[in-house]
């Protein structure tokens, strides 16, 4: 394949995912009729199941970075800093990105697979045949549900992945659970917290939207569905790298670093 047709290949893709968005947020705040029962459902689909697999990545996370990072902190003789530096990692940078990641794999994957089934036989076709709104009742409910769990999910991992690290702590020495948060929050900052907070919503989004545009558009009968679910989630995972290197610079120029 050329460069040139690889390209227009690219913009095309990228043109057809906006005015995917574009559709969404048209839907989104439109008055007419709004699934709330759907979104509840999706909540919990999204949300509640995913908290599993993304509990046990988060203690095992937490878990092995105490137990990599402290031979280090060792040799230089400031062990005791050890719960301060997982501590604003996890919460910083790695709690967040990680359970996106798994988030991705997951929730993106199973979007695509289940729109696209859906696409392929017909039924988004016979619910605008019955009168349903399929895109307000699809892709509105299940992408805002995404995009208001990944943020609690994050959240969730974060204190998992911290008590994990205390566990890891204790493995060679005693510390008390109130003398290690006590350890993490005093070197945590507001200005620490709220940029990891505010790019899970968009980490959420970006899932969301991703692997419901690819589901929605499948083709090519079980073959594609295939391919969507596959692209929806390296593509997801991609975007979620590239969202954090933008709020990493955004926060650095703030000064928030």
């Amino acid at each position: 394949m050329r460069i040139s047709e690889s390209l227009q290949i690219f913009f095309d893709e990228v043109g057809s995912t906006s005015r995917f968005v574009f559709r969404y947020f048209q839907e989104l705040f439109n008055p007419r009729r709004h699934e709330y029962r759907q979104f509840i459902k999706q909540c919990y689909l999204i949300g509640y199941n995913s908290l599993p697999l993304i509990g046990i990545t988060g203690f095992i996370m937490g878990l092995v970075l105490t137990i990599q990072l402290r031979p280090t902190l060792v040799e230089y003789g400031v062990e005791f800093k050890l719960p301060e530096m997982v501590g604003l990692s996890i919460v910083r940078e790695i709690g967040p990105v990680i359970s996106a990641l798994i988030f991705a794999g997951k929730i993106s994957s199973s979007m695509g697979a289940e729109l696209g089934s859906m696409k392929v036989t017909e039924q988004i076709d016979a619910m605008e045949v019955s009168g349903t709104n399929p895109f307000k009742y699809l892709v509105v409910t299940r992408v805002l549900a995404s995009t208001l769990m990944m943020p609690v999910l994050a959240v969730l991992s974060d204190a998992i992945s911290l008590y994990g690290s205390y566990l890891g702590v204790n493995i060679r020495e005693h510390t008390s659970l109130h003398l290690f948060f006590f350890q993490v929050f005093t070197i945590l900052h507001f200005s620490d917290v709220l940029p990891a907070l505010i790019k899970t919503f968009f980490f959420g989004f970006a899932i969301g939207i991703i692997g419901c545009y690819k589901g929605y558009n499948s083709s090519k009968g079980t073959e594609g569905v295939g391919r969507s679910a596959n692209s929806a989630v390296v593509v997801s995972s991609l975007v979620v790298f590239i969202i954090d290197l933008i709020v990493v610079q955004i926060t650095d120029v703030l000064g928030l670093n």
